[in-house]
């Protein structure tokens, strides 16, 4: 395994995932190639780091889906197609469109306030890392007071299945997405349920579509 990995250090308490970040888009990309074998040790010499690091970043992205930890062979690259994504992003768009639906109206005055709070730390902070969990967040409130446990139950699997953090490897998708939101809560203010959904879901589909084609592209480059 010999790929050129570059990884400035600066903030060491990130340090993992700043390494998870960079093997995720490799993955991502195609240059770690299903069925490829990720030894630690080359890893964390192309990176330049200790194994530690790699180590908590290999155990993020088995939970994310894109490898798996095998006994005596460490970390194997799954398979990720194109086909892969555009079914994941297509289910979410439709699925977590219902769940905010059903959910929207039933978002209490403070779980609201929160939502603002979360959109202008989207918008306002430049760290990566802190928006990813700002989303996440933005996205589980909106959803919170769907009471059905089969559709909530798929949504996790899917979002088990797939990194959130890919809002950070689109170009320009940050500033978009942060828009986006602006419009959700609009609509959540106005008590527009059904258009709540709507945009959420119009919303994960683009994400899904730009992905999608960034791949595409990346793919054709090597």
């Amino acid at each position: 395994m010999k790929k050129n990995l570059n990884l400035k250090l600066e903030d060491r308490d990130t340090l993992h995932l700043k390494v998870t970040n960079v093997i995720r888009q490799e993955i991502l990309n195609g240059n770690f190639e299903p069925g490829e074998r990720l030894v630690q040790e080359e890893l964390a010499n192309s990176l330049g780091v200790s194994r530690m690091p790699v180590r908590e970043a290999l155990r993020l992205l088995e939970a994310e889906g894109l490898i798996q930890l095998e006994p005596h062979k460490g970390a194997i690259v799954k398979s990720m197609d194109v086909e892969d994504v555009e079914e994941i992003y297509e289910m979410r768009s439709r699925l977590e469109g219902l769940a905010v639906s059903i959910s929207a109206n039933k978002l209490s005055e403070e779980e609201i306030i929160e939502l603002e709070k979360l959109t202008m730390q989207m918008k306002n902070n430049n760290e990566e890392e802190d928006f990813v969990k700002a989303n996440i967040e933005f996205h589980s409130i909106l959803m919170k007071h769907c009471n059905w446990k089969r559709l909530i139950g798929v949504i996790e699997k899917l979002w088990n299945g797939f990194p959130q953090q890919t809002p950070t490897m689109l170009s320009g998708q940050i500033d978009q997405s942060n828009k986006e939101h602006e419009q959700i809560l609009e609509a959540i203010k106005r008590n527009d349920a059904e258009h709540a959904g709507v945009l959420v879901s119009n919303h994960i589909k683009r994400t899904g579509n730009l992905l999608v084609k960034n791949m595409q592209e990346n793919r054709k480059k090597r």
